[in-house]
């Protein structure tokens, strides 16, 4: 018996939209990098790309446990000595929202080349209009007629 190996011909990707608002970030993000990554289809593979698209809207409206909004910081150095910025959680969702999430999300996928490609199948959005209407009408017209 010969192991399978799937290969970019077997890729089924489809787009998701997740709605962020009133959802804590972990729970978030380990839904969006399992979709990314694609371990919900039965055809994983850890060394292909089988994941889908992933669209994240209301990122602006996540939500944090305890007193994770004015306890957890996001570091940043410019390089130069003295350079360490920080900001908190509040901070970041009030400036950046989608970078909340899009760290979160990038720190649950693997740190090669494979997950640099997985992550560039992310969007995410502050409120809940995103530009991907096309694509999502699209797939639903192809699962509408199998």
């Amino acid at each position: 018996m010969k192991t399978y190996a799937p290969s970019d011909a077997d890729r089924n990707a489809v787009w998701h939209v997740i709605d962020a608002a009133d959802r804590r970030i972990g729970r978030v993000a380990t839904e969006v990098a399992t979709l990314l990554r694609g371990k919900h289809k039965p055809q994983f593979s850890p060394a292909t790309n089988m994941g889908d698209y992933v669209i994240v809207i209301n990122a602006a409206k996540i939500t944090a446990s305890g007193k994770k909004l004015e306890q957890k910081k996001y570091y940043r150095h410019s390089g130069y000595p003295g350079g360490l910025k920080q900001r908190t959680l509040q901070e970041m969702l009030d400036r950046f929202p989608e970078r909340v999430v899009e760290q979160a999300v990038r720190g649950m996928l693997p740190k090669n080349r494979m997950g640099r490609e997985q992550f560039k199948q992310l969007r995410v959005y502050a409120g809940s209009d995103h530009p991907h209407e096309s694509q999502i009408s699209a797939v639903a017209r192809t699962e509408a007629t199998s």
